[in-house]
């Protein structure tokens, strides 16, 4: 197995990107975060009755709807459960692409 460290990456290619995180569970918690500390500007999109709002708030990231992230974004990561992925892309995603 390979670990890889920022070293071994070109973070120059994201660092002046706006990256949305949508989720936060166990994969959008990870990857915010790592972004986050990694020097990448971070915003998390999250419905906004999600339990997961003040976690994010407390974590010290930016939070948002899915929409508004989406809008904010260079870059947009789903990290929902694939029951909901598709749904989410539709109504909340696909829409506000620039």
């Amino acid at each position: 197995m390979n670990i890889y460290y920022d070293k071994d990456a070109d973070l120059g290619r994201i660092q002046s990107k706006k990256v949305a995180v949508i989720g936060y569970g166990s994969q959008g918690h990870a990857h915010a975060q790592n972004l986050h500390h990694s020097g990448v500007q971070v915003v998390v999109g999250l419905r906004k009755d999600s339990s997961s709002w003040s976690k994010v708030e407390k974590a010290g990231l930016r939070v948002a709807t899915v929409a508004e992230a989406t809008r904010e974004a260079d870059l947009v990561m789903l990290t929902v459960p694939d029951e909901l992925a598709a749904s989410i892309y539709r109504d909340e995603i696909a829409p506000n692409l620039a």
